[in-house]
């Protein structure tokens, strides 16, 4: 149905230089509109990069990657509100790789300040800083951002092609655009006559779009509502597309090994086992490992399984005792950061008691339930490839690059994803496919990975340690000064994405701990970074998820050692600082029925973080049942500032407490001799139905700007449990996973 123009690549070098003489130079560039990458035939109209109109209806193209967290349903609500389309007859696709569907929200949050605390102004800078990415041109799923990013452009992309419509059927009708009104894909007139959209489609594409304004939330139909999920139908009647369901005539099957020991080189292999098993059809070299090819991806994996490697070192220690002892020692080198430093924290205040405390959280792997995997077929001179991911760019320029061809020459098909939190950010799925398509010229080849592979072959959560001290007096934290040491996401995770290696303070590294909304006279957070050569990625609320389990465990502590009751302790520190921050602590006790007494054989505990743009506060409850400990119920109050589907929201939130709580009690990767330790589920659990608890979610709307919904449910889950744990066995718990000390349902 619809077509994808190819955009030629651009490359930009963006570095301070440029950025400071931006307004000077950039101007024009920051504020053209880009090129449409939709084209139309015949009766059908690209009004913009969103909407699409041919004779079935609208189709509204999507620029974030489904995953399961519900963003083409919400995205195509901002567009279908404005469009007046009966949402029965909405239809989604996900757009092509093409620099117009850049995320303007991904660098809003760059700048190095907390954001509960932007002023209008600083709202608008970031918003000016968003914009950079309109040159870098990243097409990216990540950071909680969908909503924030398509929260105007979609509303403003429907509302102009409604109005072009309107104009096209004024001049049709010969009546004046004022005079119609529009409704379920129909334009209509004073007198009752009405002509579709598609009737209308071929005139409006020749009308130069109008801007119009967007109606107020008062006028809402689909927005501020829980509407039906585009895609659950495709899903539960197995209809629905993912990577792994890509078939092709002739298609061939693979599976990769690589290097266990990561980044390590392959010395050498004997395939002959492999190549003499009937139906394999072909055993390809590629750096640091192999890939197998054969008649179905199991016989693929058996003859992987044949294939004898010599292997060569990693590049980092081979035990986790030394890669822990590397972690450590950087907390000897210069600070990279200190993004906060409020009063002094070199003093101890007179009469304060003061404590202290060290914290660990291990290395984490994604665990997607659906495998890297991706399908591709090499022409010669083209390159087509089929994969769920969520930078599409990014993946298109890579495969390009992995096969000798410019990015012009490279299509790429983005599926729904079985998982992503991060993980389908990166492109070496892809790019190892499209080595093996090109070693197999012609032949599209499907390659996954095993689940052994993808666990220990991930860009892992990096292992943090944090060290703590702090005081209390007359029941107050008058200091908290925290120092965080550990591998950075953002110098390997940038360089691997853009090409540009980041400089300056890692904001990321210590989010999570140094922008949380607490005031406590004397503050500081320190980031130290730890060189070690190794695989680090976006995981699912990224620093957050290492920085909040550390930071709110130790306001327990302090909380404890005040001798106050640590809901109403955060609280007091938190009116003065951020109104709508403070409310979600208030809205969580009065869920849970918090009255800070302790109960037999029951423990709870409280936690807050704010992260993404959203503050949000978790109570969870657990109990002691013949000394096994479950974890029995979940309170979760959350403030997006404009809730655009609850339901969603809901979802996500809950969601986002479940893996958080998944990692917190059995997640850990740990290395041995080089290798990952962990293969599978088995040895990398999750919470399952019987042990996850019963949850209630409140969605407030008090916050100044729209906040992101995927990922804040994460990082207080894991901090909620622990100070839960404490409350019920006296035992504080200040490295994960928890499985280690305490006897957890399973």
């Amino acid at each position: 149905m619809t077509s994808f123009k190819k955009i030629a690549r651009r490359t930009f070098l963006i570095g301070s230089a440029a950025i400071v003489g931006g307004v000077a130079f950039g101007a024009y560039k920051f504020t053209r509109p880009l090129e449409n990458p939709l084209s139309a035939g015949p009766n059908e109209a690209a009004l913009n990069p969103f909407i699409f109109i041919d004779q079935e209806g609208v189709t509204i193209i999507t620029p974030r990657a489904e995953m399961g967290q519900g963003v083409h349903t919400t995205l195509a609500a901002l567009a279908a509100e404005e469009l007046d389309i009966a949402w029965e007859d909405v239809r989604v696709l996900h757009g092509p790789p093409a620099q117009a569907y850049y995320n303007s929200a991904l660098m809003q949050s760059a700048l190095p300040y907390p954001e509960y605390s932007k002023s209008a102004f600083m709202q608008s800078l970031s918003e000016a800083v968003g914009e950079v990415n309109k040159l870098l041109g990243m097409q990216l799923t990540g950071g909680s951002t969908s909503m924030m990013d398509g929260y105007e452009r979609l509303r403003h992309a429907g509302a102009s092609a409604r109005e072009a419509l309107k104009l096209a059927a004024a001049d049709a009708l010969q009546v004046s655009a004022s005079s119609l009104r529009t409704e379920n894909g129909r334009i209509i007139a004073p007198d009752g006559n009405s002509v579709s959209y598609s009737d209308m489609a071929s005139l409006a594409a020749q009308i130069d779009p109008p801007q119009v304004e967007l109606r107020p939330k008062s006028q809402w139909r689909y927005l501020g509502k829980t509407m039906p999920r585009v895609d659950m139908k495709g899903k539960v009647t197995g209809t629905a597309e993912f990577g792994i369901d890509v078939r092709r005539e002739g298609m061939k099957f693979a599976t990769l090994r690589m290097n266990p020991r990561l980044g390590g080189p392959m010395r050498s292999m004997d395939a002959s086992a492999a190549t003499a098993m009937a139906g394999v059809e072909k055993v390809i070299e590629l750096d640091g490992g192999f890939a197998v090819v054969a008649s179905n991806t199991w016989l693929a994996f058996q003859a992987a399984d044949a294939v004898v490697a010599d292997w060569g070192d990693a590049p980092y220690p081979h035990e986790q005792d030394g890669i822990w002892q590397a972690i450590e020692d950087s907390f000897a080198s210069k600070p990279n950061s200190t993004l906060r430093n409020d009063g002094d924290a070199d003093t101890l205040p007179e009469g304060a008691n003061e404590i202290s405390a060290e914290y660990r959280v291990p290395f984490l792997a994604h665990a997607t339930m659906e495998p890297m995997n991706a399908t591709a077929i090499y022409s010669g001179d083209a390159l087509e490839i089929w994969c769920g991911n969520q930078g599409p760019t990014i993946m298109r320029d890579r495969c390009a690059e992995a096969v000798g061809l410019d990015s012009e020459n490279v299509t790429l098909h983005t599926t729904l994803m079985g998982g992503g939190f991060g993980r389908r950010g990166e492109s070496d799925f892809g790019v190892y496919a499209s080595r093996v398509a090109k070693a197999m010229q012609g032949t599209p080849v499907q390659l996954t990975w095993t689940r052994e592979e993808d666990m220990s072959h991930d860009f892992f959560r990096p292992a943090t340690i944090g060290r703590y001290k702090g005081a209390v007096k007359d029941g107050k934290a008058v200091l908290l000064d925290a120092a965080v040491a550990g591998p950075s996401v953002t110098i390997g995770a940038m360089k691997r994405l853009t090409g540009f290696t980041a400089a300056g303070p890692d904001k990321v590294h210590v989010e999570g701990a140094f922008d949380q909304p607490y005031a406590i006279p004397n503050y500081r957070v320190k980031g130290h970074l730890s060189d070690l050569q190794m695989p680090i990625g976006f995981w699912r609320s990224v620093g957050n998820s290492v920085n909040a389990f550390m930071h709110d465990s130790f306001l327990d502590e302090l909380a404890h050692a005040a001798g106050a009751d640590p809901l109403t302790f955060r609280l007091e520190m938190m009116r003065s600082e951020h109104g709508p921050s403070a409310k979600v602590l208030e809205t969580v006790a009065e869920m849970s029925g918090w009255s800070g007494k302790r109960e037999p054989g029951i423990g709870r505990g409280v936690a807050f973080a704010y992260s993404f743009g959203t503050p949000v506060a978790q109570v969870i409850e657990v109990l002691d049942e013949d000394g096994t400990i479950r974890i029995n119920r979940a309170w979760i109050a959350a403030d997006l500032g404009t809730a655009l589907d609850p339901g969603n929201l809901e979802a996500q939130l809950y969601g986002g407490m479940i893996y958080g709580l998944s990692a917190a009690c059995f997640g850990e990767i740990t290395f041995a001799n080089g290798s990952v330790e962990q293969a599978n589920f088995p040895d990398y659990d999750a919470l399952r139905i019987h042990n996850a608890p019963v949850t209630e979610v409140r969605i407030l709307e008090n916050n100044a700007h729209l906040g992101g919904g995927g990922e804040p449910g994460t990082p207080p889950s894991m901090s909620a449990l622990a100070n839960a744990l404490f409350d019920l066995t006296g035992k504080r718990a200040r490295t994960l996973p928890l499985m280690h000390e305490f006897d957890l349902l399973t």
